[in-house]
């Protein structure tokens, strides 16, 4: 009689009226109620209705009472509207009986009562989320349209074209690291969009490691199912549900302002340094928008659990949010890049018949148009395609939620639609578009910084990378040089005893130098003593030529050849008192060097 379709939804109307059975405003108060909202069943289709009488005598007793309550009568259970209670033989009344059940081989009423939470997916009251139209319920966690297999299945294919997409962003963004100057305005903003879309894989790569343990809620009462988040419920969720939402809008928010750029510098002929200065601009839209929506759905509660990916968003059971959120920005996005895109091309194409003369300029612009069209169709056509699914998805999920009511409705014992219709399932592929062309945008950027330059700038980044550590390679090279100093200097102490070491080394490192210590020291005619000779008079012949050299260097090198210079000449004076003290000097001498 009042559409209560178990003990929890008629316990929680009747709380209102409890006022009146403790007060005991009327005898007959207690088994109106009861009557009303729990009816008492006598055979299996029959149960016993409250009578006309019965209701005035309650009504009559306590409307003092329901006055100073605030509390309403139900129009279902206005006294004009029930039956007359029927006399018994022994003169007391009796409620009448009527078939109002309907029997067990059919739950499916006379007229469509709409969507009834089941008890199995009933939420927390308070909670504020809602599924099909009812309060504090939530879809199931295992997906309404996909079997456990497909599933499983969406879950591998998501995951492996999360790591592809995230693998071709972070090399944009490395190529990009690697030579910062290269890519400034109108194409930096390829950069922050290649960003992004990294952000976006990341989320879903986590999603899928995470499995359903963000998205999902495990019912702790025995007997109800695992529901998806509905609402700022879980933390994981709420922080998966910003970073998705924020930069996967703020990734179609960069495509636009690149075509912004594009067209200043086609149509307009904006300079790079002039696009640059409304860098601010950019950054202030680009940021500043998706961050505003994404507060705005928090504030609203509208964070929904995704069961296929394990990740939050927006807009999967909610049809409204849906259509405000998700599907209304990324057709603005589309209609304004395209036109932009376009505009900027035609520009191109003028600017092409005016330098159809300059076969080289022609050939350059020829290939960069090639390169804007190429690279928009990677990005428009996956964009479209995604649209077209949420549009599709947005017309048929009424009634892909009705087939599911109706095969679900004996299980929940919930009533069924009352309007049969053909069963209407979405197909696996339909999901797997949209989370493939979610994702497949974020790949185009590779085509952008596909090029020799990028390949020759890698490369020679790992050749950098493989050098040699110059200093220690100049102390390995210091070290056998003394060693071979010291191990002559040895030799031909033995070969001639009537000259004085210290002499011989002075003359050796004053030729070396080129200066002269004032010792007399006749002339050795040791090979070994005239090779060692020679080979300090080459390096120093060397250190001159180098010198001369220097003015043909540019200004750094220059700066840095006066800097050896001046240091070797500062040394080229020191005096030298001993033998050990000449070595220690031949030691610093070419550790300066080979510093510097």
């Amino acid at each position: 009689m009042l559409d209560h379709y178990d003990q929890d939804i008629a316990a929680t109307n009747m709380k209102h009226f409890m006022p009146l059975v403790n007060l005991r405003c009327s005898p007959d108060v207690h088994l109106f109620l009861c009557q009303a909202f729990v009816p008492e069943c006598t055979e299996d289709t029959r149960v016993l209705r409250p009578c006309r009488e019965l209701c005035g005598r309650v009504m009559s007793d306590c409307s003092r009472d329901m006055r100073t309550f605030g509390i309403s009568w139900p129009s279902e259970l206005q006294c004009d509207g029930l039956e007359s209670c029927h006399v018994s033989p022994a003169g007391s009344a009796v409620s009448p009986v009527e078939d109002v059940t309907t029997p067990r081989s059919s739950l499916s009423a006379n007229r469509d009562l709409g969507f009834w939470c089941p008890l199995q997916l009933k939420t927390r009251p308070g909670q504020g989320g809602s599924f099909l139209g009812a309060q504090d319920c939530a879809p199931p966690c295992d997906n309404m349209y996909l079997k456990a297999h497909e599933v499983r299945f969406a879950k591998t294919f998501i995951g492996i074209c999360s790591v592809v997409c995230l693998c071709a962003t972070l090399f944009t963004f490395l190529t990009f690291l690697i030579d910062v100057k290269r890519f400034r305005y109108p194409e930096r903003p390829i950069i922050f969009y290649a960003v992004c879309y990294s952000f976006v894989s990341f989320i879903y790569f986590v999603g899928f490691l995470l499995g359903n343990e963000a998205a999902c809620i495990k019912s702790s009462v025995p007997g109800r199912s695992s529901t998806v988040v509905l609402g700022a419920q879980n933390r994981a969720c709420s922080l998966l549900f910003m970073l998705l939402y924020f930069f996967s809008t703020a990734g179609m928010v960069w495509w636009v302002i690149l075509t912004i750029t594009w067209f200043l510098a086609a149509g307009p002929k904006w300079s790079c340094e002039a696009i640059e200065k409304k860098a601010v601009w950019f950054h202030t839209v680009a940021w500043g928008l998706p961050g505003a929506l994404t507060v705005t759905l928090l504030a609203l509660n509208k964070v929904e659990g995704d069961g296929i990916s394990g990740v939050c968003f927006v807009g999967l059971y909610d049809l409204p949010a849906l259509r405000w959120f998700v599907v209304a920005p990324l057709a603005v996005a589309v209609l304004a890049g395209l036109s932009l895109l376009l505009a900027g091309i035609v520009s191109l194409n003028h600017v092409r018949q005016v330098i159809q003369h300059d076969e080289r300029n022609q050939e350059k612009l020829k290939k960069f148009m090639i390169r804007i069209g190429v690279f928009s169709g990677l990005y428009l056509l996956p964009l479209l395609t995604l649209l077209g699914c949420y549009l599709y998805e947005q017309a048929r999920r009424g009634s892909w939620e009705n087939t599911w009511i109706n095969e679900r409705c004996q299980e929940y014992g919930i009533p069924c639609s009352y309007s049969r219709t053909d069963a209407d399932r979405p197909e696996l592929s339909l999901f797997l578009m949209k989370y493939l062309m979610t994702l497949v945008v974020g790949i185009s950027t590779v085509f952008w910084v596909s090029s020799k330059k990028t390949c020759t700038e890698w490369a020679s980044f790992f050749s950098r990378t493989r050098k040699k550590d110059p200093i220690s390679e100049s102390r390995r090279v210091l070290q056998e040089s003394c060693e071979f100093f010291l191990k002559h200097n040895s030799r031909v102490q033995h070969k001639s005893k009537h000259y004085k070491s210290t002499s011989h080394k002075l003359k050796v490192i004053s030729k070396s130098m080129g200066t002269s210590t004032g010792v007399q020291t006749p002339v050795v005619s040791n090979h070994e003593n005239t090779s060692l000779s020679q080979n300090l008079s080459d390096q120093h012949r060397s250190s001159e030529t180098s010198t001369r050299d220097r003015a043909e260097s540019t200004p750094a090198e220059r700066c840095s050849s006066s800097r050896i210079s001046s240091r070797t000449e500062s040394l080229r004076r020191m005096p030298v008192k001993d033998t050990l003290e000449t070595g220690r000097s031949c030691v610093r001498i070419c550790q300066t060097a080979h510093q510097y």
